[in-house]
């Protein structure tokens, strides 16, 4: 069986999907690249149980990579992000979900564990354990008469969570990573969710004030203000796992704008749905792209894919494919993804070697940002630098369709994955 480094994963995708799903999946994953990389900028939109799934082993570093610009998620998987980070080791697992009879369902019950599908969040390690932080912040603002957002209490309470309470990775937390770059989020419906119920307790019991959360509809009427900065230059497109309201109530700014407002406002520029649904008795989450048309929320012109199949699979896969590798610094346009069919070092088109590749001959050694030029640094070649002689330049090895030469010409040998 062949390695990655003999057969890179997007090689295998570029060569063996071609048709149904597995086209559908390439052509969205290349016209995602081809949208970011001109400029472009990309929102998601995340139904269903994706952070108990674990999405943010790839969403992560696709937020700090530049390739996730805004957020729209349920209450549960904003907060079951939080969860993975503090109670991932209190997790437990049942890949035989489909035999248990409702014995089986009381017994997890009674072991205090909140199934979700094949995996189970533990109540008292992730629930109360986040509730003895959270409920002083929302006490403090009732006192305080000051309002907030929903998903700006999360972003606070997991930055400021000590290391040592952290049993997830916290490069793995999707959550944090957005938090970190105070990426746009709207948390459409965020009542439906445990620390929604949470929240709806201490209202009705006088600790708290329900003002201290703006409501839903001043989510909209601050995401006409970051949709418009948004979609400036390339414009933003709209990748959607599942349906339902995460993904419906932002997708919805466009006519909101044209209609409502009766402002100019660009289009989406780009459309992708995962999702398992099915078109029957007028089901959004099923509906293909074309409905929207009707709608004004796409155009004819709009690049659309619909993929028919599981996100936990789809999801990682495209973003493990677009993520760089190497550093969290946005690509330059007309650069491709370094990572994506390239070593460390990016394998551009363009005649600047690749990282970590043999210079050209006679080219200087450039000097460390901050130190003064000396031996082997500018105007020495290479070869007498004192330094163990690197490989020549020769034919691309990986042979990757984002830098196989087309004229013939050699290009430096890439470095390989590290």
């Amino acid at each position: 069986m062949a390695t990655t480094s003999e057969l890179p994963v997007l090689e295998f995708v570029l060569k063996n999907y071609k048709n149904f799903n597995a086209r559908a999946t390439r052509d969205a994953l290349l016209a995602y690249w081809r949208h970011v990389q001109g400029g472009g900028k990309m929102f998601w939109a995340v139904a269903g149980a994706m952070s108990s799934a674990q999405l943010g082993i790839t969403l992560a570093p696709a937020i700090r990579a530049g390739l996730v610009h805004g957020l729209s998620v349920t209450g549960a998987n904003l907060e079951e992000s939080l969860f993975r980070l503090v109670a991932h080791d209190g997790y437990k697992d049942f890949p035989d979900y489909r035999y248990f009879t409702k014995a089986d369902d009381t017994r997890i019950l009674d072991d205090r564990m909140r199934r979700v599908t094949d995996t189970s969040i533990p109540e008292d390690e992730a629930f109360r354990a986040v509730e003895k932080f959270i409920v002083p912040m929302w006490t403090k603002a009732t006192k305080q008469k000051a309002r907030r957002f929903w998903h700006e209490y999360f972003y606070e309470l997991i930055q400021a969570l000590p290391r040592e309470l952290h049993q997830g990775k916290a490069s793995e937390s999707w959550l944090l990573a957005a938090a970190r770059k105070r990426l746009p989020i709207v948390v459409p419906g965020h009542e439906d969710s445990t620390f929604g119920n949470i929240f709806a307790s201490h209202v009705k019991t006088g600790e708290c004030s329900p003002l201290i959360v703006k409501s839903g509809i001043e989510y909209m009427a601050e995401w006409y203000d970051q949709y418009k900065k948004l979609s400036r230059g390339k414009g933003v497109g709209f990748f959607q796992i599942g349906g339902g309201i995460a993904g419906d109530f932002p997708i919805c700014v466009v006519p909101s704008i044209k209609y409502d407002l009766q402002e100019p406002v660009k289009p989406w520029a780009y459309f992708c749905q995962i999702s398992d649904s099915t078109t029957s008795y007028g089901s959004y989450s099923g509906a293909t792209p074309n409905e929207k048309i009707t709608w004004d929320k796409l155009t004819q012109d709009t690049p659309m894919f619909v993929v028919e199949s599981d996100a936990t699979i789809v999801a990682p896969l495209m973003l493990s494919l677009a993520a760089p590798r190497g550093g969290p610094s946005a690509p330059r346009a007309g650069a491709p993804p370094r990572g994506v069919g390239g070593g460390g070092g990016g394998g551009r088109r363009g005649r600047a070697p690749v990282r970590g590749a043999a210079p050209r001959a006679g080219a200087a050694v450039p000097a460390p940002p901050g130190r003064r030029p000396g031996p082997g640094r500018p105007g020495r070649p290479a070869s007498t630098a004192g330094r163990r002689p690197a490989s020549a330049p020769g034919p691309c090895a990986r042979r990757s369709p984002w830098c196989r030469p087309r004229c013939g010409r050699r290009r430096p040998r890439h470095r390989g994955r590290r």
